[in-house]
C-alpha cells in the first residue's frame, strides 16, 4: 500500500506495466531506452511514484509490450485516475500525514462501508454541519483557513455525488447522530433533510439504528469504515481492503484479512438490526421538522 494513500491507480497500473515488460522479456534498462528514458525512471513508473506520466510514455510502452487497444484504454484510464485522485494536495497544509493517508484512500475506494454513532460521516456532512465541527476542532483557524477546510471536506463528497462512477456508500448511523447538536436546530434540519434526499441516490444505502435495537454485538462499537478498492479485469484485488477507525486519541488503519472480515461481520449485524432505507427516510424527516 502507498504511503500517502494518494497511488492506488497509478500503483496498479505500474504493476499492469511491470507485467508487459516481464512477459516481453524485457530488462528495466531495454525497455527504457526504447522509450528513451532512464531505468531509475521506469522503475519508479513501475513502482507508482511518477505523480504525473508522460502520455508519450504511456503509449509507447503499451505499443512495446504488445496490449491489445482494450487493455491500452485501461491503462490510459488508471494513468487519469492517478493524476485526479491528487486534488487534495492543494490543502496539503491543513492536513496532517495520517488525514492525508486517509483522504488518499477514500479518494481511491470503488466501496466504503460506514458506521458511525455520534457524528455525521464527512462524506454526508452539509457545509454548515461541517463548518460547527470543525470551528470546535481548530478555534484558531482564521477565516481564509476555516473556509478551505470545509471546502476540503465537501471536494471529498464528490467521490459519492458525481455523475460518472461514484463510489458506493453503505452507511449505518445509530439514532444518537441524529439527536446529538450540532450547530443548532437550523442547522440538524437541514442536515437531516440532506441525509433523507442523498439517501435516495442508487449508490448509496443509508440505514438508521435506532435505540430500540439496543446493541446488536453486545457492546458499544466505535466509528469505523471498511474501504475497497475494486478488482481488476481478472478478478483480483487492485488492492486488499482496510478498516479505518477513528478515535480521540489517534487513528488505525487494519488490514490483516480476519479483522476486515470480522467488521463486516459486525457491519452486517447493525445492519440487519437497523430500520430499512424508507422507514430511515421517514424518520429523518420527521426528525427535521421537529428540528425546524
Amino acid at each position: 500500500m502507498s504511503e500517502d494513500g494518494s497511488t492506488l491507480a497509478r500503483r496498479q497500473l505500474g504493476k499492469y506495466l511491470r507485467d508487459g515488460r516481464e512477459g516481453c522479456g524485457f530488462t528495466l534498462a531495454q525497455a527504457a531506452a526504447l522509450i528513451e528514458r532512464s531505468g531509475s525512471t521506469l522503475q519508479r513508473i513501475e513502482k507508482g511514484t511518477v505523480a504525473q506520466l508522460r502520455e508519450v510514455d504511456l503509449a509507447a510502452l503499451c505499443t512495446i509490450y504488445g496490449f491489445d487497444p482494450d487493455h491500452t484504454a485501461a491503462m490510459k484510464m488508471l494513468a487519469t485516475q492517478g493524476n485526479e485522485e491528487s486534488w487534495w494536495r492543494e490543502y496539503g497544509d491543513l492536513m496532517s500525514g495520517n488525514f492525508d493517508f486517509f483522504v488518499g484512500l477514500e479518494a481511491s475506494a470503488q466501496r466504503l462501508t460506514t458506521y458511525e454513532s455520534e457524528l455525521v460521516p464527512g462524506l454526508l456532512q452539509t457545509p454548515a454541519y461541517a463548518s460547527v465541527l470543525i470551528r470546535s476542532v481548530y478555534p484558531d483557524d482564521d477565516a481564509e483557513a476555516h473556509v478551505r477546510r470545509v471546502q476540503l471536506r465537501m471536494r471529498r463528497q464528490l467521490r459519492i455525488t458525481r455523475k460518472h462512477q461514484p463510489a458506493a456508500l453503505e452507511v449505518v448511523l445509530r439514532e444518537s447522530v441524529l439527536r446529538g447538536m450540532v450547530g443548532g436546530p437550523k442547522v440538524m434540519a437541514t442536515q437531516l433533510k440532506y441525509l433523507c434526499d442523498v439517501g435516495t441516490r442508487p449508490n448509496i444505502n443509508l440505514r438508521i439504528l435506532p435505540f430500540s435495537a439496543g446493541f446488536p454485538l453486545g457492546d458499544a462499537v466505535g466509528p469505523f469504515v471498511i474501504l475497497e478498492f475494486g478488482t481488476d479485469r481478472q478478478g483480483r484485488l487492485l488492492e486488499p481492503p482496510v478498516v479505518f477507525t477513528e478515535n480521540f486519541a489517534g487513528d488505525l488503519y487494519l488490514a490483516k484479512p480476519a479483522t476486515v472480515r470480522r467488521y463486516h461481520e459486525a457491519y452486517e449485524s447493525l445492519r440487519r438490526s437497523a430500520m430499512d432505507a424508507d422507514a430511515s427516510r421517514v424518520l429523518l424527516r420527521r426528525m427535521a421538522k421537529e428540528y425546524a
